[in-house]
């Protein structure tokens, strides 16, 4: 799926997780952790790595077994350092507005990586 880097976007992704959640009987649990993992890579991926920029694309993939399902989000920025990231946890962290997505996504899905330059991030959520 090929999406512009356009915030209402979203909901197109948001439905494409109900029809694979409906197709492939995916649990509730795993539903949930998936659709605000999935959104907010998804969201990453508009708002930090394409910069709202509607020429941008953000390509989303997905590959789904009896075991798992994996999903990897793209961008078209210039990646970010994702090694050295704040602990949204800490006291000096609480108050700020962002720096928690990759905190939830990591929290959320069974295997979390990016690619070098950090313009992709792949998801896995076990099934079973």
């Amino acid at each position: 799926m090929i999406l512009k880097s356009e915030i209402q976007n979203i909901n197109i992704v948001e439905k494409l997780i109900d029809e694979i959640s409906s197709r492939y009987n995916i649990h509730s649990d795993v539903y949930g952790k998936l659709l605000l993992a999935v959104v907010e890579g998804v969201n990453n991926a508009i708002v930090h790595g394409n910069k709202l920029q509607k020429d941008k694309d953000v390509v989303v993939e997905y590959d789904i077994n009896d075991k798992e399902i994996l999903f990897q989000i793209s961008d078209a920025g210039d990646g970010f350092d994702y090694s050295n990231l704040p602990d949204p946890t800490k006291p000096e962290n609480i108050e700020r507005t962002h720096g928690r997505g990759i905190f939830l996504m990591n929290h959320l899905s069974d295997k979390l990586e990016f690619n070098e330059p950090g313009n992709m991030v792949k998801m896995v959520f076990f099934l079973a």
